[in-house]
């Protein structure tokens, strides 16, 4: 199994390196000293805490009621309005999602540059690279 150093961790996770050691540090997530002396994180174990983060959530945004799982909380750094449709950037972490909508549904949501927002996708096909 891999192993992910705190940094790598912190990436993945979409955190400081800061957190990531302070999560360590306080126990939330098992760690291990290599050779040289740093402290890495089992990739089990990373992927079940990524799911209790996401689990947990910060318990300050509101209850959503919706069947799609995997919503990337961001901030909209673009938005290309043409007649009728529109196209929507929003930069999550370090994801970038790119939504193709209704210029209406732009209009209706009150969607601007530099505004919080959620990409949710569903998808029946994901296609998945290995690092």
């Amino acid at each position: 199994m891999q192993d992910y150093t705190i940094g790598q961790a912190a990436r993945l996770l979409g955190v400081s390196p800061d957190t990531a050691r302070r999560w360590a540090d306080a126990g939330r997530v098992a760690t291990h000293r290599d050779e040289a002396g740093r402290r890495l994180i089992d990739g089990r174990d990373l992927a079940a805490f990524s799911v209790e983060l996401a689990k947990g959530g910060s318990g300050e945004e509101e209850t959503s009621y919706t069947s799609v799982r995997n919503a990337f909380p961001g901030i909209v750094t673009a938005i290309k309005l043409g007649d009728v449709a529109a196209q929507v950037e929003i930069q999550a972490g370090p994801h970038r999602l790119v939504s193709l909508l209704t210029r209406e549904a732009v209009e209706e949501l009150g969607l601007e540059v530099g505004m919080e927002a959620t990409a949710r996708v569903k998808s029946t096909n994901v296609h998945i690279d290995r690092a």
